[in-house]
């Protein structure tokens, strides 16, 4: 949908906004799971989910594809809001402390592979919020690294050397049959 999907932001962006559904259509089922796994909570993430998807709609004009892809944009839009909704509620917990790894429902009834992915999840929760973000959006969101980089400002660079220390980190930590997993669903995120 690539090129496909600059000509439909530029005609939201020239005022068919009628267009934005299939914007719609391609992005919701990656920031609904996205947001859900900083929520836990499914009214909230729905909430949350239609929230960037009205902000992203109103500022569509704002949308510049030198700055970064779409993709990264929308994603932003989505954390910010999730951070907004935290700040809001004042919380005292870090909304990157949420991750629900099994929430996917091609997984969900797979008995095995979902036990696998809860003992995956439990190895990622001793990591820093910052490293389990940017593993969550690398593996499971299938994100390049330039699109991390725009999502949590920081250099591409800096994203990879975290990436990379954060998987040497779990490859020492995590046992071989749920460090197989894992890469596994790294290799086939990016096949």
């Amino acid at each position: 949908m690539e090129g496909n999907e600059t000509d439909i932001i530029r005609e939201c962006q020239a005022g068919n906004l009628k267009k934005f559904g299939k914007l719609y259509d391609q992005y919701i089922k990656k920031i609904y799971n996205f947001i859900f796994y900083k929520t836990l909570q499914k009214e909230i993430t729905e909430d949350l989910t239609s929230q960037t998807f009205i902000k992203a709609l109103e500022n569509i004009s704002k949308y510049n594809n030198a700055k970064g892809s779409f993709s990264s944009w929308l994603y932003k839009i989505a954390r910010n809001t999730v951070i907004d909704y935290y700040r809001t509620k004042k919380e005292n917990f870090n909304i990157a402390d949420f991750s629900n790894l099994s929430s996917y429902e091609n997984l969900e009834d797979k008995t095995d592979i979902k036990q696998q992915l809860e003992k995956i999840q439990k190895y990622l929760k001793k990591l820093k919020a910052e490293q389990r973000e940017i593993i969550i959006m690398r593996i499971w969101d299938g994100l390049s690294y330039e699109e991390i980089s725009h999502i949590i400002n920081k250099s591409q660079a800096s994203c990879k050397m975290l990436f990379s220390r954060t998987i040497n980190k779990l490859r020492q930590e995590m046992p071989l049959e749920i460090l197989t997993l894992l890469l596994i669903k790294i290799i086939n995120a990016h096949i």
